[in-house]
């Protein structure tokens, strides 16, 4: 299981961004992964720092299709393919009801068929090839082409199993969120996995992690930072599907001996990348990531 690091999109410059990727590729990490929402956009971030820091993978996680079209998007990810030497997995997603009317004015009603559709027209694009696509919430026509670009990555994040369905069949893997090594184990891959053409879909957990002396306080600041994610339904039905009560239960806490049993939990489980989110104070952190690097 390779292991990468999540940076905040709320970070205060893109140089502050482009020194976390520096510097989790002087830690060993395998790959950095930004957000798509309320802060700066992923990609463009991505590009400023891919271009100025080498051999590290890059991912979004996620970009929301709703307020990008396929060809936009298409166009924009192979730019970023192309400036960056071909490194980076495009996550992308639905978002949920909340955001999607509530800050974007769109309609929620069938996001699964908006994301077949949405694939549907994406996926081909950044293959280079003319789609024609003419859907209820998806209408796309045209091409796109950019001159040394590999087609990306594509990770749907996909929680329910219809979602996962969607994203075996048409994309390369899923980004998981609020995930117990169970809900991974038991739903995620075999939903995922039976709906894959090739069999072996990428398996990306994005989790809290803190290395610290102080569980019962950690966990406590999740469940009040994060508490409002239990109210997103599904979130709250893969929190059910892992054994958690809420967020704080899913969380990676403790000292270096129980954080490293639970990543190897999350590895026998069928994760093939964990994407951390670090956790706690400066001096937690600094033992996170010392641990991360013990670990490869």
């Amino acid at each position: 299981m390779r292991i990468g690091i999540w940076i905040g999109a709320q970070a205060p410059s893109l140089d502050h961004i482009t020194e976390q990727v520096r510097g989790a590729t002087a830690a060993g990490r395998a790959s950095a992964w930004l957000g798509g929402n309320d802060g700066w956009d992923a990609l463009t971030a991505l590009t400023v720092a891919g271009t100025l820091v080498p051999d590290i993978a890059l991912g979004t996680a996620i970009v929301p299709t709703y307020p990008r079209h396929p060809l936009v998007l298409a166009s924009q990810a192979l730019s970023v393919q192309a400036a960056i030497g071909n490194r980076l997995s495009l996550g992308v997603g639905v978002s949920n009801r909340f955001v999607v009317e509530g800050q974007y004015g769109a309609s929620f009603d069938r996001p699964v068929a908006h994301l077949r559709e949405y694939l549907s027209a994406l996926i081909p694009l950044l293959r280079g090839e003319t789609v024609d696509v003419q859907g209820e919430s998806v209408r796309a026509a045209g091409t796109v082409t950019v001159p040394g670009a590999r087609p990306p990555a594509v990770l749907v994040a996909a929680l329910g199993p219809t979602m996962l369905r969607v994203a075996g069949e048409l994309a390369d893997g899923t980004i998981t969120n609020w995930a117990t090594p169970n809900a991974i184990a038991d739903h995620v891959v075999p939903t995922i996995t039976a709906a894959a053409p090739n069999g072996s879909p990428r398996i990306v957990a994005a989790t809290l992690v803190c290395v610290t002396d102080d569980e019962a306080g950690r966990r406590a600041e999740v469940a009040q930072r994060f508490g409002r994610a239990e109210q997103v339904p599904s979130y709250r039905a893969m929190l059910d599907r892992g054994g958690a009560a809420g967020v704080a239960d899913t969380v990676v806490v403790g000292d270096e001996t129980v954080v490293a049993k639970h990543i190897a939990r999350m590895a026998d489980a069928g994760t093939t990348e964990l994407i951390v989110h670090p956790l706690g104070t400066d001096a937690e952190q600094a033992r996170t990531q010392a641990l991360l690097t013990e670990l490869g």
